[in-house]
């Protein structure tokens, strides 16, 4: 459960800084519902930057936003690509929610504030001693340190030093302080020994997107309902939303799949994951390039007795994939050999690494089940290509100057000859021994207890439910937040 105890001094604080920066926070309602968004905020974002430093940006984190570099406001359905039979070489209808119209670039800028917004309209984080730390694998810091500009809050990034060019050189400018700690994706408990570091400093407040509830609220409110609402538009009769694949990353997302099942009760949910580093399919370890998600534990707030399915994506996939879908040849090779849409084709470079990696989930679900062209299967692209140019002018280094022939060759290799391999459905004691492996990250070294170990299992009404549920008690704080920033004087 979400700790909605009233610090009244941090609160206090708070509102005298958010006052004086007029700072106005969205609820969860709005972010499902851009409609219900005041016209004087429209009116602002009609004339500001996607990505400008402004807290009206706030009321940009929706997967609902016109897709424009500045000045957008808002659709009725989701940003939405669908991957046509010849690109994936399946039956099954394949969309994903896009990302990149998110500030910054990348959803996770939902996730951090569904962290931070409980402790700030309380007051626990007080905007005038603490100092916000987003531990992460690359994109959750660069959406923390966004909304604590935003927020006008100190922060400090931390995320593994092979991460991309791109996010070191915007975070630069962004966050109050960048730590990089040895290792790549997977190097995920260095991160959590900086933070451990960190804790002893008066002036931090540690945002774990690994543990954080306030991840899994934003994501089963806000990126489920919209899934859902993605689904609902594209649709034709007969069609059925079968199931739903996310790259675990903090596995946050995997909270939205949760929404799904409900509302769904037949459609499948996987989790995937880098076959380089399979520790949810068969207790592995080791380095892999699918930047976006991070591996070698379970995090805590997966809720693994509710996931069917376990994939691994081969990080050479993803790399030779964004090559294919990010040059010239691999571009002329789509449109003039497998006859996509040239204007499609263009869009393929909202998939980042890990978005690739989510849609060849989707084709592995869709070729296991044998689904049909009846059969829906959705999924999000956290971020695009913007974020890994450099990649690509590596793998240029690597290999040369890509060809229509190499793309045609990295098309059959890795999305069409894809099989049904390294991935597992999941039984009861598989899930249990997923779940289990928990105790080793998060009983020996992070401070928990067994007690809350087997609640997460157990008592789902206690936990995952009672944390969905907690949205509305959300939207209660900061509309009061809001309306003591707007009086003339505290009350």
């Amino acid at each position: 459960m979400i700790d909605f105890t009233v610090n009244k001094e941090g609160l206090r604080h708070n509102i005298e800084k958010a006052r004086e920066n007029g700072i106005i926070i969205p609820t969860i309602r709005q972010m499902q519902n851009p409609e219900l968004i005041p016209e004087n905020i429209r009116e602002k974002l009609k004339k500001t930057g996607l990505w400008d430093v402004d807290p009206v940006n706030l009321f940009r984190i929706t997967w609902k936003n016109e897709p424009k570099e500045s000045g957008g406001l808002f659709r009725k359905s989701p940003n939405v690509i669908e991957l046509p039979s010849a690109l994936t070489g399946v039956k099954a209808r394949i969309f994903a929610m896009v990302g990149k119209w998110f500030p910054t670039g990348c959803h996770k800028v939902g996730a951090s504030f569904g962290c931070l917004a409980p402790r700030l309209v309380t007051g626990q984080f007080d905007t005038t001693v603490h100092k916000a730390v987003w531990p992460s694998t690359g994109n959750y810091c660069r959406g923390g340190a966004f909304n604590s500009k935003l927020l006008s809050c100190d922060s400090i990034a931390i995320l593994p030093a092979e991460m991309s060019r791109e996010r070191f050189e915007w975070l630069s400018k962004i966050a109050g302080e960048v730590i990089a700690t040895p290792g790549c994706e997977s190097n995920v408990k260095e991160i959590f020994d900086k933070t451990w570091e960190l804790r002893q400093r008066p002036d931090v407040m540690i945002f774990n997107q690994f543990e954080e509830m306030g991840n899994p609220l934003w994501h089963y409110n806000v990126t489920g309902y919209a899934l859902k609402d993605a689904f609902e538009a594209i649709k034709s009769e007969g069609d059925r939303f079968a199931g739903a694949c996310f790259t675990s990353g903090s596995a946050g997302t995997m909270s939205a799949g949760d929404y799904l099942k409900e509302q769904y009760p037949g459609l499948k949910l996987a989790v995937g994951e880098a076959l380089q580093c399979s520790t949810i399919l068969d207790n592995g370890f080791g380095g892999h390039r699918i930047e976006g998600i991070g591996d070698k534990h379970i995090p805590w707030i997966h809720n693994v007795k509710n996931t069917d399915m376990v994939i691994d994506i081969d990080d050479e996939d993803s790399q030779r994939l964004l090559r294919l879908f990010n040059t010239d040849a691999g571009k002329q090779y789509l449109i003039k050999t497998v006859g996509l849409d040239a204007e499609f084709v263009e869009t393929l470079s909202y998939l980042g690494i890990s978005g690739i990696a989510n849609v060849l989930c989707c084709i592995k679900m869709a070729k296991y089940y044998e689904l049909t062209e009846h059969d829906i299967v959705g999924t999000v692209l956290t971020d695009s290509a913007v974020m890994y140019q450099s990649r690509i002018e590596e793998l240029s280094e690597m290999y040369g100057d890509y060809s229509e022939t190499a793309a045609e060759l990295d098309h059959n290799l890795h999305i069409l000859a894809l099989k049904d391999d390294n991935m597992l459905e999941l039984g009861y004691k598989d899930r249990k021994r997923i779940h289990n492996l928990k105790y080793y990250t998060w009983i020996e070294q992070q401070g928990r207890t067994v007690e809350e170990l087997d609640a997460l299992w157990y008592d789902s009404e206690g936990t995952w439910d009672a944390v969905h549920k907690q949205a509305a008690q959300l939207d209660e704080y900061i509309e009061a937040f809001n309306r003591e920033v707007q009086k003339g004087s505290l009350s």
